[in-house]
């Protein structure tokens, strides 16, 4: 297997592989090639997100900075926005669903590390996908951890850390994430992104 497949297939992985080097390499230059542009531009950034995503929906609004690892590993829905200093660590696919919202500085990470030192120290890493469903809204500064699945309709409260899946149809908050109370998809909770805030 080359490093590139078993770093999509979940196992110790090396990074520094030339192929993963370089289509880093690519994902970094068409990030700041995006990062760079004006909001006017709007035909500009539709065509560099999809020469960076592998799969770009409708109508996407991404407030620059946006960084990535690889890009091609993002696999975006219809109506993604995802507020200023989001950031995806893409080693291991990342699926995005419908009318996704995101505040400031979410942080998406299908990466980590071996928990052994001397494995770690291999400089062999790992990475596990997260899939994130439709009609979804992560208030800012929360993070969603290695091999995370949130289900449709769910609320994450801002400055969450999210570990562990999370259902459908709940708004949950904190360190670590937990679910608080169910919600109706069809009437959205009264919730403040930039706080844990909520009401309702």
């Amino acid at each position: 297997m080359s490093e590139k497949q078993k770093m999509l297939a979940g196992e110790l992985y090396l990074a520094s592989d030339p192929e993963l080097k370089a289509l880093h390499n690519q994902a970094c230059h068409l990030t700041r090639l995006y990062n760079a542009t004006t909001e006017d531009e709007i035909e500009t950034r539709s065509h560099l997100l999809q020469d960076l995503f592998g799969k770009l929906g409708s109508n996407p609004q991404i407030s620059p900075p946006f960084y990535c690892d690889y890009g091609s590993n993002i696999y975006v829905g219809d109506n993604l926005y995802l507020n200023y200093g989001c950031v995806i660590l893409d080693c291991n696919t990342v699926h995005l669903g419908d009318n996704l919202l995101c505040g400031p500085y979410v942080q998406i990470y299908t990466a980590y590390h071996p928990t052994d030192p001397a494995q770690r120290l291999t400089g062999r890493e790992l990475a596990a996908p997260i899939k994130i469903g439709n009609n979804v809204w992560i208030g800012g500064g929360a993070i969603i951890g290695p091999g995370v699945t949130i289900g449709d309709h769910t609320t994450i409260g801002a400055g969450s850390v999210v570990t562990k899946n999370i259902p459908a149809n709940v708004i949950a908050v904190g360190n670590p994430c937990r679910v608080i109370r169910s919600a109706n998809p069809t009437q959205p909770p009264i919730l403040d992104i930039y706080s844990n805030r909520h009401s309702g």
